[in-house]
């Protein structure tokens, strides 16, 4: 139960004379209580709070400032409480009373269970609706980067990948099927026992002829009668499909996106500079206020060219606002992104992107050949016409081929063509799709305009640095994806608080110069 009245802590006239005597005004705590209205919050975290049930629970603005000052200064649960025990900046920022006591560090992983994903977001989004009130953020420009999340997992090797997806198979089947599970378990003995010696692309082969096996007997269970709430049920689902998942990865390693652990079967290999296991943070900045507008969190090796339309819609959606510009490193350089971000009766976002650099060569470019939809076919500098074309550029664009006869007797052959003419093809030229909206962004990448708002990205890197190694960003405390974004939120929450602050005092400052 909730119950606002028991939630309001009042400080006592001796709590508020030793908060006065030992806490400077200036101190920074001090200034994020002054500037930053925490009780309204209040209204946004009691939607996820049982109203008329159980206990009095405690104040959720008091465990928000906990979860705050974990992130600020890159603690655990039971360090930041036990920080608060003696930190008398800590209590008056908490504003309970110097004898208050403090809830127990488990209470903030129930908070955290409470408020889920959607409730972390809500507040997110809610601070920034605040620095929006305020005149601070504007819809002039967003920057977007994104950085690398390490995960929470030791990664195993194969071998021990599959035995790790068998026995956790066999204990989520076990509630179901006790004897087969049981038999099951003197095979994977006799199976250790009869490969030991072996080589260990053997003993893979092996386990995962075995896994399969499980997993085909597993797949035929009876469900319960109320599958929804039968939690072994759900147990057993989850685990049947990562085993799937596993499997598949063995039998086409070559599709990418590989499970690496059971721990967290979210969790991916990605390239960051280096390789790293974990995830990918996604964020977009205002670069007049350096507030973050909008997070969000991807596999490892995530699409961040897909993400970026995502996040555009997503602030949008949240706020209501309209963004003019956006600004995007050189995985923006992608056809399908700029065409939705640019669409003058979509989203009308004009992006800023590094193009990517031409093929120098002494050939006539493909832009030289002119495309006819119509007759599904290119004409040449000469006049000549393509004869054959096909689907290309990963289904992004046509192949267009001249015949060898054809570009024997031209007069442009050797600007034309680099090597002798052998079989049965002439010049091969690829047209994109996107043809359009590249040209565009190499045109604009001429621009004045574009060196300006280029000159203002660095500040994303910046930011993004701030929030991953000074609060607790950069190394996952949770395993899956919706729980790292929990953490990626609020960790950008903290990033922005501080900034907030800094900007209000700095506006009141100077309505105080002007009266």
């Amino acid at each position: 139960m909730l119950c606002e009245e028991y939630y309001r802590v009042r400080l006592t006239e001796f709590d508020q004379q030793v908060y006065q005597a030992l806490v400077p005004q200036d101190h920074y705590l001090c200034q994020a209580l002054k500037y930053v209205p925490w009780d309204r919050f209040y209204a946004v975290l009691t939607p996820y709070y049982c109203q008329d049930g159980g206990r009095p629970a405690e104040s959720p603005v008091l465990m928000l400032k906990l979860e705050y000052l974990r992130y600020h200064d890159n603690l655990s649960d039971r360090q930041v409480i036990a920080r608060a025990e003696t930190d008398v900046a800590y209590r008056y920022f908490l504003q309970i009373g110097v004898h208050s006591p403090l809830p127990d560090p488990s209470s903030l992983s129930y908070f955290r269970g409470r408020l889920g994903r959607d409730g972390f977001r809500t507040t997110f989004r809610d601070l920034v609706g605040l620095a929006r009130k305020h005149g601070l953020v504007r819809d002039r420009l967003r920057v977007k980067d994104a950085s690398h999340v390490i995960a929470d997992i030791a990664v195993p090797t194969t071998l021990a990948l599959v035995a790790q997806t068998r026995d956790k198979l066999l204990a989520a089947a076990e509630p179901f099927d006790a004897t087969r599970v049981e038999g099951e378990r003197v095979n994977v003995e006799l199976l250790r026992e009869s490969t030991g010696g072996r080589p260990p692309e053997e003993r893979l082969v092996a386990r995962v002829t075995h896994l399969r096996e499980i997993l085909a007997w597993a797949d035929q269970l009876e469900p319960p009668d109320r599958v929804a709430e039968d939690r072994a049920w759900q147990t057993l689902l989850t685990q049947r499909q990562l085993a799937h998942k596993i499997l598949a990865d063995q039998e086409h390693p070559e599709r990418g996106g590989r499970t690496l652990s059971t721990v967290d079967p979210e969790a991916r290999r990605g390239k960051h500079g280096q390789w790293y296991d974990g995830y990918l943070v996604d964020i977009l900045v205002d670069p007049d206020s350096e507030l973050l507008t909008e997070i969000n969190v991807l596999p490892a090796g995530g699409d961040e060219a897909v993400d970026a339309v995502e996040l555009v819609r997503q602030e949008e959606a949240a706020h209501g606002n309209d963004i003019q510009a956006l600004s995007i490193d050189g995985a923006g350089f992608n056809g399908p992104m700029l065409r939705e971000l640019e669409d003058p009766d979509g989203l009308a976002v004009n992006t800023f992107v590094p193009p990517r650099k031409e093929t120098s060569s002494n050939r006539l470019p493909s832009s030289e050949f002119v495309e006819d939809a119509e007759h599904q076919a290119v004409r040449c500098p000469a006049g000549q016409t393509s004869r054959y074309r096909q689907r290309a550029c990963r289904g992004r664009g046509w192949m267009y081929r001249f015949k060898r006869t054809t570009c024997e007797g031209c007069q442009l052959l050797s600007r034309c063509v680099s090597r002798s003419l052998d079989g049965p093809f002439g010049r091969t030229v690829c047209k994109s799709d996107y043809d359009a909206e590249y040209q565009r962004v190499r045109r604009k990448a001429t621009t004045v305009e574009y060196a300006a708002i280029r000159a203002e990205h660095p500040m994303v890197e910046r930011k993004l640095g701030e929030m991953l190694n000074r609060h607790g960003g950069r190394r996952a405390r949770y395993r899956g994806q919706e729980k790292v974004l929990m953490q990626e939120l609020m960790a950008g929450f903290a990033t922005n608080v501080k900034r907030l602050v800094r900007l209000l005092r700095a506006q009141t400052s100077a309505l105080e110069c002007v009266f």
